[in-house]
């Protein structure tokens, strides 16, 4: 009886989860499209604000893991010059978090000696006092 009430349990928390997903899609979709405009327009606060205090991020550049002070301290070295995000998918894990996929083609200026670059990225976002904070980032590149 009780692998009833379970299975029943799951059921339930898939209708609501499947249920949600358009909302939290459209949230996370602007607050991703929030974060690269921040690293396009080398906005400092607007990109901190999106980071929850432990935040931790790993991009493709090889120099590990950053912590939100050592990512906002490299926001006015970006050179994003345009950006393109695709295929965005949000997976809920609690009601309190979700881990969001997705796949960004980044333009750097003219000169640059790389002109694009195309990663896919994983994040983990968490609701806390009621904000949506990104706490993880994870870069891999797309050859």
């Amino acid at each position: 009886m009780r692998y009833g009430v379970m299975v029943a349990l799951l059921l339930v928390a898939s209708v609501r989860s499947q249920t949600a997903q358009p909302d939290l899609k459209s949230l996370f979709e602007s607050k991703i499209h929030s974060e690269w405009e921040a690293l396009k327009t080398k906005d400092k606060k607007a990109y901190g604000d999106l980071l929850a205090e432990d935040y931790q991020g790993v991009e493709v550049d090889g120099k590990g893991e950053r912590n939100k002070t050592q990512a906002i301290n490299e926001v006015p070295e970006g050179n994003v010059s345009q950006y393109t995000l695709w295929g965005l998918k949000v997976t809920p894990l609690c009601p309190d978090a979700a881990f969001v996929t997705y796949e960004v083609t980044i333009d750097f200026p003219p000169k640059s000696v790389l002109r694009y670059s195309r990663v896919l990225v994983g994040e983990i976002w968490v609701k806390r006092a009621g904000q949506w904070k990104e706490l993880h980032y994870q870069e891999t590149h797309v050859k």
